[in-house]
């Protein structure tokens, strides 16, 4: 049996650091959304089959048990105490990676969703994202998508009134940051000024796309303080962007339009200078069975 499901990235649209744990876990407050950038996961069952195999279309992603989509198979099967039959999963990759954009995560959620389908294990999304929270703090996330609030170290997850209609032209450039390292930068900077994501929340709530692009917010874009991520957002807003900010611990970067036209315009700027540019739009689901047809199926073969 096969099936390929289409898996969205994701973008938070507020982040703080609240604190460190004693066990050295960091708790945040921070509010993502799904967008319309996928991975393509396609996984085959056989049961003459042995073992998990692994393949991707980037030479860069580990195709062995340390990748999060081969854990996501392995954790199905503990849980559900199903046979291991053969799995051969193909990730077909366009979430660039260090983008903090969670690539990564929606890819393992696509292999719990796949699995659930082909094998008839009737687990419910609930179950999926427990099995998920194993794997990676935002795995639960990618497994529910849409528009959700997290807390404690992630985990902690509210779905909130979908994000407004807009138009979201993502860059990704060529630096990479590190994630512990962004931390550490925040630790220093310690932890006495906390920002409420409560305006966020409000604002999405309320529909108005102006405050969401005027509430964004982004710890680790704060601490570490690089020029090219400010010198994208201000072309983004010279390009008529609302709003912009770095997603996650970066290094991609993203500005919201409520026009989209000024939005491929900005699209034409940017591709000038950067190779990752993306125009998304927000979605109100996690991964989801691909249906082949138009351009996307043309680019899957």
């Amino acid at each position: 049996m096969k099936m390929t499901v289409q898996s969205p990235a994701k973008l938070n649209l507020f982040l703080e650091i609240n604190g460190k744990r004693s066990d050295g876990y960091h708790l945040i407050s921070t509010v993502m959304q799904s967008v319309s950038l996928y991975d393509y996961v396609t996984v085959t069952t056989d049961d003459d089959g042995k073992g998990i195999r692994l393949s991707c279309t980037r030479d860069d992603i580990p195709c062995d048990s340390s990748n999060t989509a081969y854990k996501a198979a392995e954790l199905f099967f503990d849980h559900t105490g199903l046979p291991r039959s053969g799995v051969n999963i193909r990730i077909k990759k366009h979430i660039p990676s260090g983008a903090g954009m969670a690539g990564g995560s929606t890819d393992a959620a696509a292999v719990l969703y796949a699995l659930n389908e082909l094998t008839g294990a009737q687990l419910s999304t609930d179950e999926l994202a427990e099995i998920g929270e194993k794997i990676g703090a935002d795995v639960p996330f990618c497994v529910y998508g849409g528009t959700m609030t997290a807390s404690g170290i992630g985990t902690i997850l509210s779905p909130i009134t979908d994000m407004p209609e807009c138009t979201i032209v993502i860059v990704m450039p060529e630096f990479r940051i590190s994630t512990s390292e962004a931390y550490s930068e925040s630790d220093k900077l310690g932890y006495e000024n906390i920002k409420s994501m409560d305006y966020m929340t409000n604002s999405i709530c309320g529909g108005n796309l102006r405050q969401i692009s005027s509430g964004l917010y982004n710890r680790f874009e704060e601490v570490a303080g690089i020029k090219e991520i400010d010198d994208i957002k201000t072309a983004m807003k010279n390009c008529g962007a609302l709003g912009a900010l770095m997603t996650g611990s970066g290094s991609a970067v993203f500005g919201i339009f409520d026009d989209k036209d000024k939005a491929g315009d900005c699209e034409d700027k940017l591709q000038k200078q950067y190779d990752e540019v993306f125009v998304t739009h927000p979605v109100n689901t996690g991964p989801s069975r691909y249906v082949p047809g138009g351009i996307i199926g043309d680019l899957l073969g």
